[in-house]
């Protein structure tokens, strides 16, 4: 039987994978030829959503990027009722040939809504091996072997934080799944919780038995509905099968799941305030020690692991520590995955070996820039990391060479930036963020980052001022060591790393009041070239504050202080007549 899958993630939903969908099931039904249409996650390829697959009745699979309405249409003619891939539509390979897939195994192979599918993938095995044959103290050595590190960004060995835990003794215990995924770019949890969230249940089951904690609670913030939704009907499968409730598998193991929906503040991905907004709490930095091992979630011993971190639980304790760890670096083992995103061809999910480089990642997954610009830096770990520049992209990935550089690998952002960014408005950007996430909880966090903001504010409006760079680096020295919590602390690298590789866009702001990548519109101004320009009108008519003027066929000219630097002007001229100086 011939099956018909549609990406339907909420990279595929946003790009019209619904409406695709529709039209499919549609033509499937007039058919009538027993055609099934079904859904899937996130394939990773967001560049190319919406994605149809198309299963021959024999199994072979071909699957077909950039579908809409009528491209599905002619799929369904030409290759499922007439038999004939249409090979020119079919997605790119190379995207996926350097991947090794274990947190993303199942995700866009599955159908994240049905448990069979799931189970078919050998889900719930892991959770089968370790009630039935393994100790908790079993699991925990299985785990540390495996030499996994927390992938939320502090890169922490994942056994070890199993030990701490179960090493305390209380009547209830808690493990919890941190997915408040807040990060500018990044999307890594939301797509592996839409596309399989059985192997995040899977991992938060057996963390649990391995620490003894016997309740769950995953924390996803509301913004993300549909993971929110898939994973509630996979709690309840679940719990339909045995997997959650009592008894699991006849091992005298009891495990209850609780999502809690987080309000969207980015400073709960810092494990004590997500403890607090569970608790009902502001979700605010507790002051550490004790640690959550030993009071943490209503003052029990409790353990949290962020999605990824949990999604590979299963996979070890199927496939054994060895099979992990033979993946990666000599000094961290397994895979990592990134969201690609920015200014390359092809940006979405990626997985690979950790020891890859960054360059690597950009130009043979990703395809490079786009546009065949030059490609200027990466941003990785989000606010809390750093801009790399090209000169550093043979970087390795792993925890301590991008440590070296000025990063972190974090949670698996990855922005890729060209010639024209703007290196000095990149840093603003992301310490805005930091700054308007800041909880106030500590007066370095609070008031720190709004004192650098505000002197990157003046600088990229032209009212930089000589000594503006050693203020900022020295503000950045007493936040990163005196804030509370991670946010506060790491909240100067994006500023930092841009001072140390990008010093002359800052001088040129400061001294030049000029922004070299023409980014910055309080050092910018649009003008009309004479000799180029021909009376078209076209600019006069869709500027919209009518701040151009000029007769059909006559030079044309901009009122600046009427000009917002829009730059619809130089978007329509088809005479390259405006230029941006």
């Amino acid at each position: 039987m011939k099956k018909i899958i549609i990406g339907l993630g909420s990279c595929g939903i946003a790009a019209g994978g619904l409406k695709v969908k529709e039209t499919l099931q549609h033509l499937a039904d007039d058919a009538n030829l027993g055609i099934t249409v079904g859904e899937t996650g996130c394939m990773g390829m967001c560049y190319a959503e919406p994605m149809v697959e198309v299963v021959d009745d024999g199994g072979q699979s071909t699957i077909y990027g950039g579908v809409d309405e009528a491209r599905a249409a002619e799929i369904f003619n030409h290759h499922v009722i007439g038999g004939t891939p249409l090979t020119e539509a079919a997605a790119d390979a190379d995207f996926l040939a350097r991947q090794v897939r274990i947190v993303l195994e199942r995700c866009g192979a599955i159908d994240p809504e049905s448990i069979d599918d799931a189970l078919g993938m050998d889900a719930y095995v892991g959770l089968e091996k370790a009630l039935k044959t393994m100790t908790p103290q079993a699991v925990i050595d299985e785990v540390t072997a495996s030499g996994i590190k927390g992938r939320g960004g502090a890169g922490f060995p994942t056994g070890l934080k199993w030990k701490f835990a179960a090493g305390y003794e209380a009547e209830q215990k808690y493990i919890i799944c941190n997915a408040d995924e807040g990060d500018p770019g990044a999307f890594m949890d939301r797509s592996i919780l839409e596309g399989d969230p059985h192997s995040v249940i899977e991992g938060l089951i057996i963390g649990g038995y391995a620490i003894g904690a016997t309740k769950g609670y995953i924390y996803a913030r509301a913004e993300y509905p549909i993971a929110i939704r898939r994973l509630k009907i996979a709690i309840e499968q679940a719990e339909a099968r045995g997997f959650l409730g009592e008894n699991i598998f006849g091992s005298g193991f009891d495990f209850r799941l609780t999502i809690k929906e987080g309000a969207g503040a980015f400073v709960c991905g810092e494990e004590t305030a997500l403890i607090e907004s569970i608790e009902g709490s502001r979700g605010m930095p507790r002051i550490r020690p004790p640690f959550p091992a030993e009071r943490g979630l209503f003052d029990k011993p409790s353990n949290i692991n962020n999605v990824e971190t949990l999604a590979n639980i299963g996979w070890i304790i199927r496939k054994g520590a060895d099979a992990f760890a033979a993946l990666g670096t000599d000094e961290s083992n397994g895979t990592k995955v990134f969201a690609l995103a920015g200014k390359v061809n092809r940006g979405g999910l990626v997985e690979i070996p950790i020891g890859m480089t960054i360059r690597e990642v950009v130009d043979d997954i990703g395809g490079g820039t786009k546009g065949g610009k030059a490609l200027k830096a990466v941003q990785m770990g989000g606010p809390s990391g750093g801009c790399i520049p090209a000169e550093l992209m043979d970087t390795v990935i792993d925890y301590k060479p991008l440590a070296e550089t000025g990063a972190i690998m974090g949670s698996g952002g990855m922005i890729v930036m060209d010639e024209d960014n703007c290196m000095v408005d990149i840093a603003r950007y992301f310490l805005q963020f930091t700054q308007s996430e800041s909880c106030g909880k500590c007066t370095f966090c609070k008031i720190g980052t709004k004192r650098m903001l505000e002197t990157l504010e003046r600088i990229t409006q032209g009212e930089g001022a000589d000594g503006d760079v050693e203020k900022l680096e020295k503000l950045a020295d007493q936040i990163k060591t005196n804030a509370l919590c991670g946010l506060g602390q790491t909240a100067p690298n994006p500023v930092l790393t841009t001072i140390q590789y990008f010093r002359d866009e800052y001088d040129a702001h400061i001294r030049d009041k000029k922004c070299p990548t023409k980014q910055c519109k309080a050092l910018i101004r649009f003008d009309i070239l004479p000799d180029k320009c021909v009376g078209c009108t076209i600019c006069a008519k869709k500027c919209p504050v009518h701040a151009i003027s000029g007769k059909v066929k006559e030079l044309h000219v901009i009122d600046h202080d009427t000009c917002t630097k829009c730059g619809i002007c130089k978007d329509v001229c088809k005479f390259d007549a405006v230029v941006v100086e």
